[in-house]
């Protein structure tokens, strides 16, 4: 009977030894959702694309626009975390915390809309109506043609990834593209997403068709297809819902949401946004491991360069600092990742490359005269096209914009001095190579 009760005891471990081996077996991807029963009714379809720009939320709220500035001559290492000082010093492992981070952030972010994109369009509950259905979709649509976009630009050629990670199987086989083939997906995205999207007078922080365009503008900008660039870039600025707003601080001060923005992120105070902490010096509660350079401090604080843009930073001397992401002392300042700014220098550097000189000028001047700069000098194509770049650097000084600009263009290794072009690309993380046989690591890493 002893024996008998031990046999029995030893049993009833082993099958919950096995349980417990199954569930770690078969868990699911983090941050997944496991199968299309997740999205079944207008609330939880409501909720997807909630999260999806959620996803959005969490690489843009720091990671990727640190990548987009810290490696430039703009913005210079002030702090004692050695992943910074990477970045800045353009000597960065392929274990960098903040490459690996905004790398495997996107990848969530393309997750959640592919899960949108596969189940929203099985939903049969009458309360959501074919236009919201379209409508999230458009916005799913829209988020990850971004992401792969932003992938794209920091990492060149990536797997595109077209369906969610119900199982980690979904993923086998999935080589990396050409950089060609990611921003063809990208486009293909963004027509689906403008076909699908709405177009309304106030929201900003919502995709919108408008949106689709913008992004489309400034991806036919990266490959060089100057008249669509020109096309896409008209469409948005003609559209009476955008405009400058003067004086130049008003799009980063209350109220969010004006004229100037295309598409930004909104945060709350139960959703903050702490990027701010990484600009502001200790005696305002801050890190300041982000400072702006000794060289771009000037420019703001000159009158014909930087006019009314010097509103950027505060302080002064040794503890001159960035002031873009907290106007409200709450951390509930948005991303800027879209602004009709952009859109003018946009179609100022495809007018420019056709040989529009004159229509290059005044898109130019229309930024300049915004900031109470006098109008440019500049006459000849390749004065004009320099001239727009320095803009560029000023006008988004504190944005995702001068490295990937730089890159674009070519003019990393002059004005950074960064002549080795493996660096122009960030390593894929070293995690993703190790476990996954189908990523290939990019060269000079």
């Amino acid at each position: 009977m002893k024996a008998t009760y031990i046999k029995n005891t030893v049993l009833i471990a082993v099958i919950f030894f096995l349980a417990s081996c199954k569930k770690y077996l078969e868990e699911v991807p983090n941050n997944s959702l496991p199968t299309e029963s997740s999205i079944t009714d207008v609330s939880t379809a409501r909720a997807a694309v909630i999260g999806t720009y959620d996803r959005l939320q969490g690489y843009y709220a720091s990671n990727y626009p640190t990548l987009g500035t810290i490696t430039t001559d703009n913005v210079i290492f002030n702090g004692t975390l050695s992943e910074y000082l990477q970045l800045d010093q353009n000597a960065v492992p392929t274990d960098n915390v903040i490459t690996v981070a905004a790398y495997q952030n996107i990848y969530k972010t393309i997750n959640s809309a592919n899960s949108v994109i596969t189940y929203v369009p099985g939903v049969a509950d009458p309360l959501l109506t074919a236009a919201e259905k379209n409508k999230i979709l458009g916005e799913a649509y829209f988020i990850r043609a971004l992401s792969f976009f932003d992938l794209a630009r920091g990492w060149g050629g990536i797997q595109l990834q077209l369906k969610p990670t119900t199982d980690l199987t979904v993923l086998k086989g999935i080589k990396r593209s050409t950089l060609d083939q990611t921003y063809d997906q990208v486009l293909a995205d963004l027509v689906k997403a403008e076909e699908l999207l709405p177009e309304d007078a106030t929201t900003r922080n919502r995709a919108q068709k408008s949106t689709a365009r913008a992004l489309r503008a400034r991806l036919h900008l990266y490959r060089k297809q100057w008249a669509d660039a020109e096309k896409y870039a008209t469409l948005v600025i003609d559209n009476t819902k955008y405009s400058l707003v003067k004086p130049y601080k008003s799009f980063f001060t209350a109220p969010f949401q004006s004229a100037e923005s295309v598409f930004e992120l909104a945060y709350s105070v139960n959703d903050r946004n702490s990027y701010w902490n990484l600009w502001y010096p200790s005696s305002a509660g801050g890190q300041f491991t982000l400072k702006p350079s000794d060289a771009l401090v000037a420019k703001l604080n000159n009158p014909a360069i930087g006019g009314t843009r010097n509103a950027l930073i505060a302080g002064s001397g040794a503890t001159v600092y960035g002031v873009l992401y907290n106007t409200t002392s709450t951390s509930t300042d948005p991303s800027y990742l879209i602004r009709i700014a952009e859109l003018y220098l946009i179609r100022a550097e495809a007018r420019a490359q056709q040989n529009n000189l004159t229509g290059a000028a005044g898109d130019l001047n229309a930024i300049r005269k915004r900031a109470d700069v006098p109008e440019t000098t500049a006459v000849t194509q390749a004065d004009l096209i320099k001239a727009i770049e320095d803009e560029n650097g000023i006008e988004f000084a504190f944005e995702a914009h001068r490295w990937f600009d730089l890159v674009r263009t070519e003019r990393a290794g002059v004005v950074l001095g960064l002549t080795n072009k493996n660096y122009w690309l960030f390593p894929i993380p070293y995690s993703d190579v190790l476990s996954d046989p189908d990523v290939t690591q990019n060269p000079g890493y």
